[in-house]
C-alpha cells in the first residue's frame, strides 16, 4: 500500500466548533491517501481517504479547561479517518464534521449521578424475578432418584 501523502492543504478556512472555539486552519493537519476496498481503477489512482489530526497538546487556541477536558477524553491528539465516499471533497467535509461533533460532545457538561436507594417495589420485582428464574432452572433438572 502506498504511503499517504502528508500535507496541511485541506480546507483553508478555520473550523468553527462553537461560538467560543474556532480552530485555525494551521492547527489542523490533513493527510490524504488511497482508500481501501472496492472501487476499481478509481480507487487505485485517487487519494480519497482523509485523515484529519488535531494536536490538542500543541494548540494555541484552547484555554486550560478545554485542553484538560480534551486531553482526558482523547489524549494529546484527536485523529479522524474517513474513507466512506469516493470523493475526497465529501470525505474532507465528513472528517471536519466529525471533529466538530467529537469536540462539542467532550465540551458538554457532565451531569453527576446522585446516589439513590432502590425503591421497595424495585426490590420486590428483583426478588420475584430471581425466584421465577430459580424455579425455571430447578424445573429443568432431572428428578431425584429415591
Amino acid at each position: 500500500m502506498a504511503e499517504p501523502e502528508r500535507t496541511t492543504a485541506g480546507p483553508r478556512a478555520p473550523l468553527a466548533v462553537n461560538r467560543s472555539l474556532t480552530i485555525p486552519a494551521g492547527e489542523l493537519v490533513w493527510r490524504f491517501g488511497p482508500s481501501g476496498g472496492p472501487g476499481g481503477q478509481h480507487a487505485n489512482t485517487s487519494n480519497t481517504r482523509v485523515e484529519l489530526v488535531f494536536e490538542i497538546a500543541e494548540s494555541d487556541v484552547l484555554d486550560e479547561r478545554q485542553r484538560r477536558l480534551f486531553t482526558e477524553t482523547f489524549g494529546p491528539r484527536l485523529r479522524i479517518v474517513v474513507d466512506e465516499h469516493r470523493s475526497q471533497l465529501r470525505n474532507r467535509a465528513l472528517a471536519a464534521e466529525r471533529l466538530i461533533e467529537r469536540l462539542n460532545e467532550a465540551l458538554k457538561p457532565r451531569v453527576r449521578r446522585r446516589a439513590t436507594k432502590p425503591s421497595r417495589g424495585s426490590k420486590e420485582r428483583r426478588l420475584k424475578a430471581k425466584r421465577e428464574q430459580s424455579s425455571k432452572k430447578a424445573g429443568r433438572q432431572r428428578p431425584a432418584e429415591d
